[in-house]
């Protein structure tokens, strides 16, 4: 009698595989956010070796950002026909390839290619689509929480790598940091293939807080059904204006956010005399409030209307980035500690209740529409980083592109602000209106 009990409870103590998959999960955003937040210190090491302007290192950055965006909704397709692990374990390969290839690089079209395509198709591998099933797979109980975690990895990435990587540009030259990426992807892979799996029920094992005896999800479609199924998710939810005011204000919040502080920021401070050690602590300081304020967003999205959220967030995000330019200095001064500081507690501050709305408005799509619309926001990211480095070139500062960003996040915030009224129309009706 006594040693069942002891068997018991040694089962209920033992740590459930989940949250190994789950940490698992995590190395691999972490290292794909810091990938993907690198070429913010290759610009101007760049720029001074091979002469090209900034407009076309933003191009390359563009595109790494707009296909990162644009894997996202397919990406659960990949994984539901090839799996997690060979599609995680892949992607961190691709990864490794285009940051190394780069070392022998002589022309800007080479730069697109392995920084734009490949690590943007990697890193988009190991997107916030990733997290969703993960989470969907794994957990019953705790997984908004185990959600706003793995989210917070991004910046927790961007924290981890910036200043390393822009200590190794100023001693060691850009050369370095990109062979130190390419090392730290591969070494990811292996942690990734032995022990992420698919399934809790590969295991025999449930997800982690499902009730004993309950039935397992459903079988997810193979081939090509999940693609086909988030073509059609985009057709219907096109119909919804609703959709269109999530998309367009995403889209303003990944061109003020990775577009042009995640990839300008460095080079901006530079051009007042900061140096770029200095200027990619200050964005990894961000990093920091990112992940506060992330985790702490989500908690209020369960408590306060995210519509509001939004709002609030947009606007605020504005007027930061409208006094922006009068901040930068040779040294880093409190007003700028003040902006990294605030502007940190809003970076993603935006994606809870993001994905709150997509889960309210469009049901058991809200994930897969979530995917559109995060598209929406890296698609804004890439016009953002070529236009902000196409500014800089013409008008040789920055000044314009941060006031551009601050009105438009404005707009965002009135975008918002008409995604509640037509809620709130929806919601009385008790229709979906499309």
């Amino acid at each position: 009698m006594m040693s069942g009990v002891r068997v018991t409870r040694l089962r209920s103590t033992r740590l459930h595989r989940a949250w190994i998959v789950a940490a698992v999960a995590l190395v691999a955003i972490v290292g794909a956010a810091g990938f993907r937040a690198t070429p913010g210190v290759f610009i101007t090491p760049l720029q001074e070796e091979f002469g090209w302007t900034r407009g076309t290192i933003g191009l390359a950055v563009s595109v790494n950002l707009m296909l990162y965006g644009l894997t996202a909704p397919f990406a659960a397709a990949l994984m539901d026909r090839f799996g997690m692990r060979r599609v995680v374990s892949t992607a961190l390969v691709l990864v490794a390839l285009g940051s190394g290839v780069t070392v022998f690089m002589t022309a800007s079209w080479q730069l697109v290619l392995c920084w734009g395509v490949l690590v943007g198709l990697g890193t988009g591998s190991m997107a916030l689509v990733f997290v969703a099933t993960i989470t969907d797979r794994w957990f019953v109980r705790h997984r908004g929480l185990v959600t706003g975690v793995l989210t917070a990895g991004g910046a927790t990435g961007q924290l981890i790598f910036l200043p390393v990587l822009a200590h190794l540009v100023e001693m060691s030259g850009w050369r370095a940091a990109a062979l130190t990426v390419t090392a730290c992807a591969l070494v990811v892979v292996p942690l990734v293939w032995f022990l992420l799996r698919d399934t809790p029920q590969e295991l025999g094992l449930t997800p982690y807080g499902a009730e004993e005896g309950a039935e397992p999800p459903p079988a997810r479609p193979a081939g090509g059904g999940a693609a086909a199924r988030a073509l059609r998710v985009l057709r219907e939810a096109a119909r919804n204006r609703s959709f269109w005011y999530l998309v367009g204000g995403f889209a303003i919040c990944g061109a003020s956010t990775n577009g042009l502080v995640g990839t300008h920021f460095i080079p901006a401070a530079h051009d007042h005399g900061m140096t770029e050690t200095t200027a990619a602590g200050l964005l990894a300081a961000v990093g920091v409030f990112d992940i506060v304020g992330t985790v702490f967003s989500g908690w209020l999205s369960d408590r306060v209307d995210p519509r509001r959220l939004l709002v609030v967030y947009y606007a605020l995000r504005g007027l930061s980035l409208l006094i922006l330019p009068q901040l930068f200095a040779a040294t880093a001064h409190p007003s700028m500690l003040v902006f990294i500081i605030f502007y940190g507690l809003d970076w993603v501050a935006t994606v809870p209740p993001t994905v709150a709305l997509c889960r309210r408005i469009f049901g058991a799509d809200g994930a897969i529409v979530f995917g559109w619309v995060f598209a929406s926001h890296q698609i804004g990211a890439a016009f953002a980083a070529t236009l902000a480095g196409v500014t800089r070139d013409h008008l040789g500062n920055y000044d314009l592109a941060w006031y551009g960003a601050g009105v438009l996040c404005l707009a965002a915030a009135l975008m918002s602000a008409r995604i509640a009224a037509r809620v709130r129309e929806t919601r009385e009706a008790g229709i979906l209106v499309r």
